[in-house]
């Protein structure tokens, strides 16, 4: 796991976004894993930018959501793929035809997820996998107790998660307590992770990822047992890391050794 500190959201955005565009550049037909929620907004604004430039083309670009809630149409202002489309695959020059959601429109719960399996594994799996980290150590909307092994499935929401997300549904709006969510064992099939994580508020569970056990009650720990993944945090988050200067001085030593700052030859642990 290469652990990298970098001082503020923008540059950790910057530094994502630099690492999604060396993937497509070495494949143009690149298979992603994409998420949702705040995290990942500027990463999707500096990629936008590198399209608009010339610099960045995903034209044979694949895509695979990390989860979408049940019970929400395509056009709900509060569905994942509607935050896509409006926050990426609107601007960019991606085929709607390589564009894939864990959708699940006939209730058949087991069938719809076993179908986003096989479609990866057709698709000769994710390239790159992109993650978010919730206060709780979840990833997608596998929430603590998950199985470390889980394939895409339905699970259902904690009410901290359903709490947390209630800011973005009106009072009288339909708020799900279900999601389809690719599972822990879906993401660590993922050739490369990459996974970011801003703010204060992340610090304890940047903690429980990195320096505690592999734990369910931490879904995000699953991620030590990955020999390729990027983790990469800004001061604020990385703040109660106990091992911060050696992951620091690690990444330095990282960059000295090699002209390309995106290859992980260099591991924090």
């Amino acid at each position: 796991m290469r652990i990298v500190i970098l001082p503020t959201e923008l540059e950790v955005s910057r530094f994502a976004a630099d690492i999604i565009s060396d993937v497509i550049k070495k494949k143009s037909r690149s298979v992603l894993g994409f998420a949702t929620g705040s995290s990942p907004l500027a990463t999707y604004e500096i990629l936008i930018e590198k399209y608009r430039k010339g610099e960045l083309s995903f034209k044979h670009v694949s895509t695979f959501n990390l989860d979408e809630y049940v019970g929400l149409k395509h056009n709900h202002s509060q569905s994942y793929r509607y935050f896509m489309n409006e926050h990426l695959f609107q601007h960019i020059d991606i085929d709607i035809q390589n564009i894939n959601f864990p959708e699940c429109i006939n209730n058949d719960f087991k069938e719809c997820s076993a179908n986003y399996e096989s479609l990866i594994t057709k698709q000769g799996g994710i390239d790159l996998q992109l993650l978010g980290l919730g206060n709780n150590g979840h990833i997608g909307f596998n929430e603590p107790t998950s199985s470390l092994s889980s394939k895409t499935r339905i699970k259902t929401l904690t009410k901290k998660t359903i709490e947390s997300n209630s800011r973005f549904f009106d009072p009288s709006e339909f708020q799900p307590s279900l999601a389809i969510t690719m599972g822990i064992g879906t993401i660590l099939q993922s050739k490369k992770i990459l996974l970011i994580v801003t703010g204060d508020n992340k610090k304890k569970a940047v903690v429980d990822m990195i320096e505690g056990p592999i734990s369910a009650f931490c879904p995000a720990s699953a991620l030590q047992l990955h020999n390729n993944t990027v983790v990469v945090v800004d001061e604020a988050a990385a703040a109660n890391l106990q091992l911060s200067e050696y992951y620091v001085h690690s990444e330095s030593m990282h960059l000295n050794s090699t002209s390309d700052r995106i290859a992980p030859k260099i591991n924090a642990n």
